[in-house]
């Protein structure tokens, strides 16, 4: 993996890291899915399954569309419209890759990125986009979930003396009721989950989960668009 110098004796495909810069409780940073983010694609291409040579990770969009999060402190946003305009003009100047995997570390990032497959597919520019999966038990913002990844990957970033309970319920329900009112609407402190469970027991095996599914990720497109066997 290379962030500053291209190895020029073959093809490569450049990962595009999708971050945010918005509020996650009291007790998380503002750059937590940047922070995130950052360790999966670090520890995705450190496995064996990954030619790490194949792949240029640029920098990382630490500011994205978190609209969502307006009427909390220290919130940044491109919105989605400023944030899909971006990407595809990165994608565009990329042509001297094989092609560009988008990994978005941020859920808001989901109207975007529909318009970014669009623009992609449209101008015919090969493209991928990857996302932090979902497990059975998982919960949406600064919680259980984020929370033990956290204090997994960094522990010092954590005030856990600030930790408290957010909004619990149907996710699909708190979704739907965030397009029209913002997180501020269903949940004061900004925290939708329970971090009050969270462990770095449990944010080790979230983060193999997440890196496992990129690096398989990034394998395909590897043995896909380059016609590497590793």
């Amino acid at each position: 993996m290379t962030t500053a110098r291209l190895n020029t004796s073959h093809s490569i495909v450049l990962v595009l890291p999708l971050g945010s810069f918005e509020q996650h409780g009291p007790h998380l940073p503002l750059d937590t899915d940047t922070i995130i983010i950052d360790a999966v694609v670090a520890q995705a291409l450190d496995t064996s399954i990954i030619n790490a040579d194949s792949f240029m990770v640029a920098p990382t969009i630490a500011i994205s569309a978190s609209d969502e999060h307006a009427g909390f402190r220290g919130t940044l946003s491109t919105g989605s419209a400023a944030l899909a305009d971006s990407v595809v003009a990165i994608c565009r100047s990329a042509s001297w890759a094989q092609g560009i995997c988008i990994v978005n570390g941020h859920g808001g990032n989901t109207d975007a990125l529909a318009s970014i497959t669009s623009a992609l597919t449209y101008e015919n520019i090969k493209h991928s986009i990857w996302s932090l999966p979902s497990y059975e038990g998982a919960d949406m913002h600064a919680g259980h979930t984020e929370t033990s990844v956290m204090l997994h990957v960094a522990p010092a970033k954590v005030q856990t003396d600030l930790i408290e309970a957010g909004t619990v319920g149907d996710a699909s329900h708190l979704v739907a009721q965030m397009r029209t009112s913002g997180v501020v609407g269903v949940s004061a402190n900004g925290v939708l989950g329970d971090p009050t469970t969270a462990t770095s027991e449990h944010g080790v095996a979230v983060m193999k989960l997440y890196s496992s599914s990129l690096a398989s990720h990034l394998a395909t497109l590897s043995r896909d668009w380059l016609g590497d066997s590793q």
